[in-house]
Parts: C-alpha cells; structure tokens; sequence
C-alpha cells in the first residue's frame, strides 16, 4: 500500500527531530510541543481560530487520556501521608526488619521491600513510607547509608516504576502513544523489566561489596542520619497519639489484606488497565477516609480535604511537564481525528502509521537499528529527569519502526519505556534522585554515580534480548 506523505506529516516528523534534539541538550521541550500543536493545526484547519483553539483542545485530550493516571497517583499519595502521620506504615514494615541480620540481607531486603511497596504506593511515597523505618536498622547491621538509597532507588524507581503493573501508569501512557493494548505492552515488558532489574541489581551490589573490600567505597553523606529506629528524619511528622498502639496493629494488617484481595481480584475477574487502576483506587480512598475519621475524629472531614489536596498537588506536579507533551504526540494517533477530523488522505491509519510504512518502503530497517533506537530515544527523553514526559515519544516512535518493521510494536514500546523510566524515573539523573538521597541523608550526585554504570549495563542487556524477541 502506497501512503502519500503531506505536509502535516513532514511538519509532526520535524517537530520529533526538534523534540528529540532539545531534550539531548537537556531544554524544556513544553515550548517545541506547543508549537508543534500549532503548526499542525494551521496545516488541518487552515485557520488562525481552529489551530489556536487546537492547543487547548489538545490540552484537554490528553488531561482526558492521562486523568485515570493523575488521579490514581494523588490518591495514592494522599493515602501515603496519613499512614506516615499516624505511624501505620512503621507497623507494617517492622515484620521485616527482624530480617535484616547482614548488609547483603538488608541491601536484596529493603530492595524487595521497596518493589513490593512501590507496586502499591508508587516510588516516591514508598520511599518516605519505608525510608526512615528500614535505613536505621540497615545501617546498625553494617549496609551504608548510600547502599541503602542505591537498593531503594533500582528496586524502586527502577523494576517498579518501569513495569508499573498495578497502578498501570507508565504502560498506559506508552500504550496510548503507540496505539496498542495496554495489555500488550505489559505482557511485553515482564522479559525486559526482570533482565533489566536482574542485571542492574546483581552488577550494583557487587561493585559496593567490591569497592568496600577495596576502600574505595565513598557513602556521600550530607546529613546526620537517624540510627536509633525512630524514623524522627522523616520529613513527615508521625503523631502517635492520632491512633492506640491497638488500632494501628489492626489496620496494619488489614491494609496489605485489602490491597492483596485487590490483586486477588484482578486476577479472577480479569481486571485490567482502566479497571484495575480504578478498583486499587477506590480502595486506597475508602482506606484514606476510615483511617482519618478514626485518627481525626471531630476533625476528619477538614482534615481529609487537606490530605486529597496534598496528593492532588503532587500528581499535577508530577504530571504538569507531561500534558503539553502527551499532547503533542497523541496527535499521532486517534488525537488527531478527534480534534481536527479527516484532514489526512483517505489510506490514512494515523501520522505515525503512515511515517512508519513510508520508512519501511524507503529504509532497510532491522529489529536490531529498532531496538538499540528506542534504547536511545527512551533514555534521551528521560534526560530531563522525570521519566514520565517523554515515553509518549517512546510509545509513537515504537509504532513508527514497529509498523516499519511489520512487527515488534510492543516489545519496542516495552523497550522505550524500560529506557526512559530507569533513566529519568530516579536511578540516574540527580534532581530525580532526591526523595531517596533525602531519606538517607547522602549527595544526589553520588547516589547518581553510584547507579550510572549498573542501569548502562543493564540497558545493554535488555535491548540485546529486545532484539532477539522483536
């Protein structure tokens, strides 16, 4: 099938280059995407109120893709800072410690830890939720501070966030822009994400115990670190006296009860992506409104709109840098229809599809150049060090080769999400490794060093097997 190329193809192509290109230079590319709306929608509409009204529209599009996302993760956190105000979260941890005999046990621990949590409750909360109640006792049993913060962070912001099985965020947004199942994607992901964590994690914990035998090893502490076991370095401040020693015993156990049979669930009634956010949740909510009406009681109405406005700010900051950019590329796909009609040819499946056949007809393409490219697009577009802005680049480039190709669509926008949540997500770039490097009172910077060349050579491991599976 011959597809003509016209100008709104040559114009959204040119605008990737753009994107691409600002972000290798570690520029705010919210500006480029804007313009890239504008221009595609003077070409469609030929009109100066339809292109401008185009922006806006767009905006709204994708709030409209990305509200199931926003909302699961505010809910989430809001849920996270009354179990960390009224103590719960040290309840429910504390089993574990008693297992954390050895700095080996205590490093692949709160690393196992971290990724069950995170599952739940997302990196960035789980770390303030584990953080402050793990690290004292990893420390008194010999594991360094920055030991610590490397398990938590590749465990974490690293196999969590990258698979992001239960929230489903991260594989719904690459999904999206690449105009698949988000089922597809997550099925495609399970060889990538364990090659991935299996090597990044055995090479980390190796380079510690060897520069330690060497001296080599620098913990990078910046701050006193709390080692009595009272979590009191928290950022949160945990008021015991909201709930009885009793009380938070029992909702220490039926929290994990309620969000297993969550999974339970899933799995009998085969709930998945939009069903599955939507069932963890409503029950994260309910959870939220029962603790703070015991914990607050008189004062628990006021007090949970502060604890939702808390998660709602976080996830809007979270994701305010995402929106002009997922709605930029959802214009690549079905967005493009919905806001603008059929101003393409009549062949037409979409501007990505069509560039991706243009290209199969023009270039030699291989699952080889595919995989080592959206390895390379992934990690550039988590350069700016939030991991989530970008994978919709991931996503419409993996259509783009995987239509080229004939095959692969999913194993590559697996591929690319892998690539740029490891990078940006919080292993990596400094800025994104703070919440980890404040819990644990080590430099950002060293954090980051320290994870540098155990994620380079897990990327290399997992876009050599990618290859093999496109």
């Amino acid at each position: 099938m011959v597809i003509e190329l016209t100008a709104l193809h040559w114009v959204y192509l040119a605008f990737i280059v753009a994107i691409i290109g600002f972000m290798l230079m570690r520029k705010d590319t919210t500006l480029v995407c804007i313009a890239g709306i504008l221009g595609i929608g003077i070409l469609a509409t030929v009109s100066i109120d339809g292109s401008v009204s185009g922006i806006f529209n767009s905006f709204i599009y994708a709030i409209k893709e990305l509200l199931g996302t926003i909302l699961i993760i505010s809910v989430i956190v809001a849920l996270s800072r009354i179990l960390i105000r009224t103590g719960i979260n040290e309840i429910m941890i504390a089993p574990f410690t008693r297992f954390l005999k050895t700095p080996t046990l205590a490093f692949w621990g709160i690393g196992i830890i971290m990724f069950t949590v995170s599952l739940f409750f997302w990196p960035s909360p789980a770390v303030a939720l584990i953080g402050a109640v793990l690290l004292p006792v990893a420390m008194r049993v010999g594991l360094p501070a920055l030991g610590a913060a490397v398990a938590m962070n590749l465990f974490g912001h690293g196999i969590a966030l990258s698979g992001d099985y239960i929230i489903q965020g991260a594989p719904g947004l690459t999904a999206g822009a690449a105009g698949i199942h988000v089922d597809e994607v997550m099925l495609a992901s399970i060889p990538l994400v364990i090659v991935m964590g299996v090597v990044t994690t055995v090479t980390a914990f190796w380079m510690m115990r060897r520069d330690q035998r060497l001296g080599r090893w620098n913990d990078g502490l910046i701050a006193s670190v709390d080692t009595s076991g009272s979590g009191e370095n928290s950022n949160e401040a945990v008021d015991r006296e909201l709930l009885s020693l009793v009380t938070r015993r029992w909702l220490a156990v039926i929290i994990p009860l309620l969000f297993a049979l969550n999974v339970v669930a899933m799995f009998l009634l085969n709930l998945q992506g939009g069903d599955a956010t939507a069932l963890i949740g409503g029950t994260s909510i309910l959870i939220m409104l029962v603790i703070t009406m015991l914990a607050h009681r008189g004062k628990g109405l006021e007090k949970t709109t502060g604890y939702l406005i808390e998660g709602f700010v976080f996830g809007f900051r979270v994701f305010g840098p995402v929106i002009p950019i997922a709605a930029f590329f959802y214009l690549g796909d079905a967005g493009f229809f919905s806001l603008f009609g059929e101003k393409l040819p009549e062949a037409s499946a979409g501007i990505v599809n069509d560039l991706g056949v243009a290209l199969a007809a023009e270039v030699p393409l291989n699952g080889t150049i595919g995989a080592i490219t959206l390895t390379v697009v992934g990690a550039i577009t988590g350069l700016d060090g939030s991991g989530f802005s970008g994978i919709s680049l991931a996503g419409s480039v993996a259509a783009l080769f995987g239509h080229a190709l004939g095959s692969g669509v999913a194993t590559l926008t697996a591929l690319g999400q892998v690539a740029a949540i490891w990078v940006g997500g919080g292993t990596i770039i400094p800025w994104a490794l703070i919440p980890a490097a404040a819990i644990c009172g080590v430099s950002p910077f060293e954090l980051a060093r320290r994870n540098l060349k155990p994620v380079l050579i897990g990327l290399a491991a997992t876009t050599l097997v990618a290859i093999f599976l496109i």
